[in-house]
Formats: structure tokens, sequence, C-alpha cells
């Protein structure tokens, strides 16, 4: 008996000029308890040329609450992941984009999931747990405050020298500086360095840290479980 790894591709090339940005994304989720495994979402729109405002597209949109991925794989370029709104929890995940490539409202943990971004726009409550985050270039910011009272943690993440030496920007909301929460903890790399770090981020603790390395932050024992695994058997 051995276990059967089927991979799907589900393409679509929408973008926020024909759609408006969230509703341009190849799969929209709204219901309760969504869940996939080895999925690949792709937005397969032309890279954004810088001149356009209206280019987004968006691979996947969660906005339903309790939804769970394994092994599933997002690409884009301009807002990649539109993490909306709801408990969500990804395992082995891949996110890979340029500017703003994962954003939204929701509370999800991130746990051992590699990224390739350029720059990452926060206005949610994200923990990213035992992640990769790799690139090209040096101008990758682990979030911007967006909007204030957004929440991003990084612990135990190998952070590549595609990441700003500050790390983090207040998007020039000097105001916001006071309301976002923004930490790392015993992360490693190139991009770890907390030399040069903005004045606002948090450098955890171990108490301080707890909360967001445990499957508790986003309340799992309530409702994730694992994920369906296909048997094939032979005679």
């Amino acid at each position: 008996m051995e276990t059967l790894r089927m991979f799907q591709n589900i393409i679509f090339h929408g973008t926020a000029k024909e759609y408006n940005t969230v509703e341009s994304a190849t799969v929209i989720v709204e219901s309760e308890y969504f869940s996939a495994v080895n999925i690949n979402f792709v937005n397969s729109a032309q890279r954004p040329d810088g001149k356009s405002n209206i280019a987004q597209a968006v691979a996947l949109r969660t906005g339903g609450d309790k939804a769970s991925l394994y092994n599933c794989k997002m690409y884009g370029f301009q807002d990649t992941f539109c993490d909306d709104k709801g408990k969500h929890f990804f395992k082995d995940c891949y996110i890979e984009g340029t500017v703003d490539f994962i954003f939204g409202n929701g509370k999800s943990l991130y746990l051992k999931g590699p990224a390739k971004p350029k720059q990452v726009r926060s206005l949610p409550l994200f923990s990213f747990v035992h992640c990769m985050v790799t690139g090209t270039g040096n101008t990758a910011y682990l979030g911007r405050a967006w909007k204030p009272f957004s929440k991003v943690v990084f612990s135990y993440t190998d952070m590549s020298d595609v990441i700003h030496p500050q790390g983090w920007s207040d998007f020039g909301k000097k105001e916001y500086d006071g309301s976002v929460y923004y930490g790392e903890y015993k992360c490693k790399g190139a991009g770890a360095t907390m030399d040069r770090r903005v004045g606002f981020v948090k450098k955890l603790n171990d108490e301080e840290v707890k909360p967001f390395i445990s499957l508790a932050y986003i309340e799992a024992s309530k409702w994730l479980l694992p994920p369906v695994h296909f048997k094939l058997f032979k005679n």
C-alpha cells in the first residue's frame, strides 16, 4: 500500500482591471471548513509593468473561516494571495509574488512553508513559523503597515538577503508605529540580522512568542483536521 500523491493545477488570468482585486482570484473560497491538498493555484496574468495601478491579479482568496491548506502552491505577481478573513492554517505551502503578494484580514498560522517575495503588505494577524523567505534583490519587507493594528510575527524562519535590512515599513505613516505589532523570534539567515531593523519592530522573548507558535493561535483544537490522503492499493 502506498500513498497516491495527486497534484492539480487551477489556472486563470483575472486582473483588477477586469474584476477588481479581490474578485480577480483564480479560486475564491467563501465557505467554512475548506481544505485543499496538493493544489497549485495560478494566476497567469502578465507581470505588471509598473505603470498601471489596476494590475493586481490574485491566485487564491480565502474568505471563509476554518480553512486548511497542505502542500499547496500559489503563483502570481502583484497581490498573489488574499488571506481575506477567518482563521486559516497553511502547512508546507509555497507562495510566490512580487508586490503585496500576501495580504488580507485573516488570522492565520503558516507552518513550514517557503515564500518568494518582493514585498508583503500587512493588514492581518499572521504568524509564520519555521518558514523560509527567498527571492532576488534586497528590497523585500516582511510587512508594511497598510492599515493600523496589523500584527505579523516570524519565528524560527530562514530569511535570505532578499529582506531589506530595515525589515518592516510603516508605509510612510508614522502614526502607525505605535499600533502595529511586528515581531521576530530566533530567525536565521542573511536577512534575519536585527542590527538595522526599524525601531518599532519587536525582538520577542520566549514568553512573548508563545501565543504565536501554537495551534491555539487559530483555536485549531476546535476545528482543524489532518489532510485527506488517497491510498493506492496494489494487488
